[in-house]
């Protein structure tokens, strides 16, 4: 079947007509009012030539006159995926010949670097890959331009978002022009700009109708004509939103603050080890009477502060306590969301468990003790703290011998309670945060931040800097094979020492003793370093780049604990002449601070352990579930919760298809760049909303925040994308951007532009690389020279421009 009406297009039929004609063939199904058309189907494009009677045939059917000519890819248009200008669309199509002449054009447009760039940066097999044509009666567009269901740079999903200039909706989709630009929310409608308020409300009405017949937030193309009739071009899902936080039974909007960015982890979790860091963190905050609720968004982990910003008690505290692991940027959401009417206090509202008091009163004695003990003696304490670590390190090793079946396996996995808290790890920990976190706030007006923080150099009894330094110790020890270990990808050096085809380089110890550590090591889904030391190999060929000894680690970690000894005791001397008690109580905790603070990472430390047996007893039934068919492979069981594993178990249920699901989602979410750090319960990014109200510095350069983020990195004016190369990190500073330029931002690190619309396709791109983009910036390529340091600042809409570099 070459050739069909869009009318007889649809869901169903996505791999016959591809994704933009599926898409419009649901409109019409739904009764919108949709140009007539018909698609050249993958089927002519399956067999290379173009049916030209058919398609002249079909194109008088249509009356003749100007056609709009669109490809329409079987990769195209999807949830994940807008391609949105990456293949070609020719307007304005007269005549047999011409049509022949743009179908071709369409079908090598699968083809273009910008194409190829887009599929493989959104891991889409090319080889599978198919084009179908769209051909549609031309509409004389008065007024055109984009409709989007929710708003694509807050993410809220009770607001729509509306660009729109007079004629042809290709100045706005491709950012040549200014549009005016519309949020539409249960406001009234201004009489301003190209639309009238009746015209707005048609639009919010038929986004309505389309997001619910979609079931997902909608890129809608449309345009009005002379005669004021609305037609619709295109609806596509908006590829770039957030994941929603799941529903409650509340009315109240929920606010949700992201946790993973403690531990040094945007990436998202697999389902196996979500469950496990829902129950740790829980436990975690409970031990401190503290009671939020987990929950799992885009694979990332949030918590439920609504409750605690609502509490007229702990609402006083949230700033402050937000500086502790949180840092600036989630202070700054929670203090504006503490304005915020919504969350005003609710005096019947406890962030505590049922029961009241009653878990912080049973935990304020043992902290107590735990932490005075710690600071009057603390390294009787941080000695008890690493005799604990080793005494947890042989139970995990030792409690599962007598396991055999898999059932067996997932009871003792089901059975930790990795919440479980070691006084003699917890205290001295909390000492050490303590005593950092205290004389900032003591000297505060009397020693700035850069002084105290001196102090905290070259910080002893950290297990991560020790790790560190034991590493380089390796390096220096494989010094005999540097040439190997420089020249070898590290892929090949792992696989070489797993065969045992490696020379001895003193790597097992050091395995020994950290092998259960890993990027996002907290989520037990990863691959630990002992499984797979690729991650080691490619650390150790970076230490035998260092030819400078003077830059050896274990020799700049001695002169920053040097200088840090110094700048303590100048620092206490200084404040004692000034404020002699606060210098007595000051000099205190900062010299326990050397002791202790160091200790911050041991908590993650212990736990990794038990962590390091449950993936191995999990890995375990997972290579007996594939055996079985029931799994592709063993470590698919990570995207599995124990109830799911179970049911493979017990019941036989084959889980591979919902693997497989789940590990494509997984991928995804891998390459968002943009994670936001608080989300309310409507989808809204708290800190992109936020920030357009935050004041710019003096010199800063205003313009349209396009995609939210904040990027700092040398600049690269680029007048032509043909010629142009972008080194990883740079800022892409151009006169505007269309299709043809997305290839570059593969690599670039923001976006700048002088012109163009927040729904155009460059910033649409931008936004779904996860780069922060600054558009409709006034003479950015004459004010802004390649090689100076900039900051985009995605949502607040500004660019500074670093004049000292």
């Amino acid at each position: 079947m070459n050739v069909i009406t869009l009318a007889e297009a649809s869901a169903g039929t996505a791999e016959l007509v591809g994704g933009k004609a599926a898409g419009l063939g649901e409109l019409i199904k739904l009764g919108e009012r949709v140009p007539e058309g018909f698609c050249l189907t993958t089927a002519a494009h399956d067999r290379g030539v173009i049916p030209d009677v058919e398609v002249a045939s079909a194109y008088r059917a249509l009356g003749g006159g100007p056609v709009a000519v669109r490809s329409s890819a079987t990769a195209e248009d999807l949830p994940y995926a807008s391609f949105a200008g990456q293949q070609d669309t020719f307007l304005g199509v007269t005549g047999v010949d011409a049509l022949h002449d743009a179908i071709a054009k369409c079908w090598s447009s699968l083809h273009t670097e910008r194409a190829v760039a887009y599929r493989e940066a959104n891991d889409i097999d090319g080889r599978t890959v198919r084009m179908a044509v769209v051909v549609q009666r031309m509409v004389e567009a008065k007024v055109a331009g984009v409709l989007f269901t929710a708003n694509p740079l807050t993410g809220c999903r009770t607001e729509m978002v509306v660009d729109a200039a007079p004629g042809l909706g290709t100045a706005v989709v491709d950012g040549t022009a200014p549009a005016d630009h519309y949020v539409l929310d249960d406001t009234p409608y201004d009489d301003r700009g190209c639309l009238t308020p009746a015209q707005l409300v048609e639009l919010h009405r038929a986004g309505e109708r389309i997001q619910a017949h979609f079931g997902a937030p909608q890129d809608v193309e449309w345009a009005i004509d002379s005669d004021g009739t609305l037609w619709l071009l295109q609806s596509r899902p908006i590829t770039t939103l957030f994941p929603l936080p799941p529903p409650t039974d509340r009315p109240q909007p929920r606010i949700y603050l992201e946790f993973g960015h403690v531990q040094g982890m945007l990436r998202p979790v697999t389902p196996m080890g979500m469950s496990a860091l829902r129950v740790i963190l829980a436990g975690m905050l409970g031990s401190f009477g503290i009671k939020a609720e987990i929950v799992d968004i885009g694979g990332r982990l949030y918590g439920d502060l609504t409750d605690l910003v609502r509490d007229p008690a702990t609402r006083k505290r949230l700033v402050k306590l937000m500086a502790v692991d949180f840092g600036p940027r989630a202070q700054a959401v929670v203090a504006h969301l503490l304005t915020d009417p919504r969350f005003a206090p609710v005096p019947t509202v406890r962030s505590r468990p049922a029961g009241g008091l009653g878990p912080a009163l049973r935990t304020a004695p043992r902290a107590i003790a735990g932490i005075v003990a710690a600071l009057a003696r603390p390294e009787a304490a941080r000695g008890r703290l690493f005799e604990e670590i080793d005494q947890l390190r042989q139970r995990a090793a030792a409690a599962p011998a007598g396991l055999r079946t898999a059932a067996e396996r997932l009871d003792f996995v089901e059975a930790q309670d990795p919440s479980t808290r070691y006084d003699r790890i917890v205290w001295p920990v909390v000492a050490g945060i303590l005593t950092a976190a205290l004389p900032v706030e003591l000297l505060k007006g009397i020693a700035s931040q850069a002084e105290i923080h001196a102090v905290f150099g070259g910080m002893p009894h950290n297990v991560t800097i020790e790790m560190d330094l034991a590493l380089w110790r390796l390096a220096e020890r494989a010094d005999a094979h540097r040439d190997l270990l420089r020249t070898t990808p590290p892929e090949e050096l792992a696989a070489r020492y797993r065969a045992g085809t490696l020379p001895e380089i003193g790597l097992s110890e050091f395995l020994d003793t950290y092998g259960q550590r890993a990027a996002a090591e907290v989520d037990l889904g990863v691959p630990r370093w002992a499984e797979d030391p690729t991650p080691v190999f490619a650390s150790i060929a970076n230490y035998l780049r260092v030819t400078d000894p003077e830059q050896a680690p274990d020799r700049r970690f001695a002169r920053a604990a040097a200088a840090a000894e110094v700048a303590l005791a100048a620092l206490v001397r200084r404040v004692r002449r000034h404020r002699p008690v606060r210098g007595r109580l000051a000099g205190f905790l900062l010299r326990r601070a050397r002791v202790l603070a160091g200790l911050r990472e041991a908590g993650k430390f212990a736990g990794l352990y038990p962590l390091r047996e449950n993936r191995r007893q999990l890995l375990l039934v997972g290579a007996e579930l594939a055996d079985g068919g029931r799994l592709a492979q063993a470590d698919d069981i990570m995207f599995l919760t124990i109830p799911e594993a179970r049911a493979a178990v017990s019941a036989g249920v084959d889980q591979r298809a919902l693997v497989a699901q789940r590990r494509a989602t997984y991928r995804r979410e891998l390459r968002r760049r943009h994670v936001p750090v608080a989300v309310l319960s409507d989808g809204t990014d708290v800190e992109a909303a936020l920030a357009p109200a935050t004041a710019a510095a003096p010199d800063a350069l205003r313009g349209v925040g396009a995609a939210p983020g904040t990027v700092t990195g040398p600049a690269r004016v680029v007048h032509d994308p043909a010629t142009a190369r972008i080194e990883p990190g740079e800022i892409l500073v151009a006169p505007t951007t269309d299709p043809g330029w997305t290839p570059l931002f593969l690599t670039a690190g923001g976006l700048v532009t002088e012109t163009g619309a927040p729904m155009a396709h460059g910033p649409t791109v931008a936004r779904e690389y996860g780069i922060p983009a600054v558009i409709c910036v006034p003479g950015a390529t004459d004010t802004i020279r390649t090689g100076q340091v900039v900051t985009v600042d995605g949502a607040a809409g500004t660019v500074t421009v670093d004049r000292g570099r």
